[in-house]
């Protein structure tokens, strides 16, 4: 191993925890009924994606300005941090060992996940104690409410690469150890010294 820093990137969903939490985050702050009303709206799109024919982006976008757009910004970052305590429910063990050995080594650790930072981050910081979250950001408008828009490009596949190399940009004197479990983050596999694939 090469000399000088160790800093371990985890993606989130299906990797710390054992399934996705936008719709789990949906489910929990808007209720049954009103998850299954909003999914039936937008099954066309829903399907497109499946076939490959939609981008997963714009799919994650028009869901989220659906259940999300106009709620006040403070009102969701609440409902992030007491969604913390359920995803306690959903953490997968065996990656959540692996990455409290990291921080006990001493090691940077970040979370980077292609889900809402305001829902990732009050979990992995106050309940993991990670170095920090890069996720995807949404957009606030004057009146301090959500526009349905997000403000950072979806942080999945390449994008979650580039957004390492902002904050850790002198990656010759790091080795990068990577876990995953799906094709987004098939790039961060690829560019860490060690990438681990999570089944």
């Amino acid at each position: 191993m090469p000399k000088g820093k160790t800093i371990a990137v985890f993606d989130f969903d299906g990797t710390i925890t054992t399934k996705d939490t936008l719709l789990y985050f949906i489910l929990f702050t808007r209720g049954y009924w009103a998850f299954m009303m909003g999914f039936f709206l937008y099954s066309p799109l829903l399907i497109a994606f499946k076939l490959r024919l939609y981008p997963n982006w714009k799919v994650k976008q028009a869901l989220f300005s659906y259940f999300f757009g106009g709620m006040n910004y403070k009102e969701f970052q609440r409902l992030g941090e007491i969604f913390a305590d359920e995803v306690k429910k959903i953490e997968c063990d065996s990656t959540v060992d692996k990455l409290k050995e990291h921080l006990k080594n001493g090691d940077k650790v970040y979370v980077i996940s292609a889900s809402i930072d305001d829902w990732v981050r009050p979990f992995c910081c106050s309940h993991l104690g990670v170095t920090a979250t890069i996720g995807t950001k949404v957009e606030v408008d004057l009146d301090g409410k959500l526009t349905g828009r997000f403000l950072t490009k979806n942080c999945y596949g390449p994008e979650k690469v580039n957004r390492l190399l902002e904050i850790e940009p002198d990656r010759k004197n790091y080795f990068l150890y990577a876990y995953g479990d799906s094709r987004g983050d098939k790039e961060m596999l690829e560019f860490a010294d060690r990438g681990i694939m999570i089944q």
